[in-house]
């Protein structure tokens, strides 16, 4: 079963975003490729249970079994070891990617606090949209009365995009919601 996002990507964004860029082909027009969620666990917060209750979270999330990021080399201003884990993060790609980011679009970033739309600068040179949340509650997922500590996440979506414009427009289409520029 395709997902609501793809769909409109196949019938309404492709062929608007193949018109606005004179693409001839199909596979030319930009896509997204990957959605990466990463949660930082700080070297400090030892905490029993604490790595277990962010994957278990992030597994809510996502549907997916995040993996555990070790530390490559040690850095001993940040009290980190070689091997020592330092964060959590989940790859989606395919239906759950476009699952997630329709939950993402229609349910998690309206629930977020004061929200006045994602800034265009969010968006790279190379077409990729960054966006980091400082609580993990916002998503449907997460109980209120499961939570025993509040942690930050970063969401990084990949595209096939060559230049800012084109995957600023590509998101614009499938539709986030970023700030109106006042001028």
């Amino acid at each position: 079963m395709e997902s609501r996002l793809y769909k409109k990507y196949l019938q309404e964004v492709r062929p608007a975003l193949k018109e606005k860029f004179s693409l001839a082909n199909d596979l030319a027009v930009p896509r997204i490729d990957k959605v990466s969620l990463n949660v930082g666990i700080n070297s400090r917060n030892t905490d029993s249970g604490y790595l277990e209750k962010v994957e278990e979270d992030l597994t809510k999330i996502t549907g997916q079994k995040p993996v555990r990021a070790k530390a490559k080399k040690a850095i001993s201003a940040f009290k980190v070891r070689e091997g020592m884990v330092v964060g959590v993060k989940v790859t989606l790609r395919g239906q759950r990617m476009y699952d997630f980011l329709d939950k993402l679009i229609n349910v998690t970033i309206p629930r977020i606090r004061d929200f006045r739309g994602l800034p265009e600068k969010n968006v790279d040179q190379r077409g990729n949209l960054n966006l980091g949340f400082k609580e993990h509650n916002v998503f449907p997922e997460i109980k209120a009365d499961d939570i025993e500590k509040i942690h930050g996440l970063e969401i990084a979506i990949s595209t096939t995009a060559d230049d800012y414009a084109s995957g600023l427009e590509l998101f614009k289409l499938l539709g986030f919601p970023f700030q109106k520029n006042n001028k």
